[in-house]
């Protein structure tokens, strides 16, 4: 009972270490990174899909990425998609391809991100903290 106990904490606090690198895997922290956009939901004929389903999404450049639709129909629905996501990006678009310009840290989005690392790591200590009060006190009681 107790090794069952311990192992539902220890895939418990996989899933939060997991779920904080996928937090910080979608910082925009200056560098382009294919992952930025995976958040995107992009009208495929009625159904809301994720934009790397519709597109190839690659880093062409350290500040630039470039989306490539696999139908030209989409490359309307996929630009308004990204911009008018909560990212900032500003598509611009030659033919049927979009190239994504990433513009250069400010010392103010700088501080911003570095808030924003501190909140969700410290999200991840309470997460922690609870599961270990929880596993102590289930192994207390038996």
């Amino acid at each position: 009972m107790l090794n069952e106990i311990q192992q539902d904490a220890n895939e418990r606090m996989n899933k939060t270490i997991a779920s904080l690198e996928n937090a910080f895997s979608k910082i925009r922290a200056g560098r382009a990174h294919p992952s930025l956009l995976e958040q995107i939901q992009v009208d495929y004929y009625g159904s809301m899909v994720p934009i790397s389903q519709v597109a190839n999404i690659n880093a062409e450049d350290s500040r630039t990425l470039k989306v490539s639709p696999w139908e030209k129909d989409m490359v309307a629905v996929v630009e308004k998609a990204i911009m008018m996501s909560d990212l900032g990006l500003n598509p611009q678009t030659v033919g049927q391809v979009m190239r994504i310009p990433l513009p250069p840290l400010t010392e103010e989005r700088r501080r911003e991100l570095v808030r924003v690392v501190k909140d969700e790591a410290e999200q991840a200590k309470l997460l922690f903290a609870i599961f270990d009060v929880m596993l102590t006190l289930i192994l207390k009681s038996c």
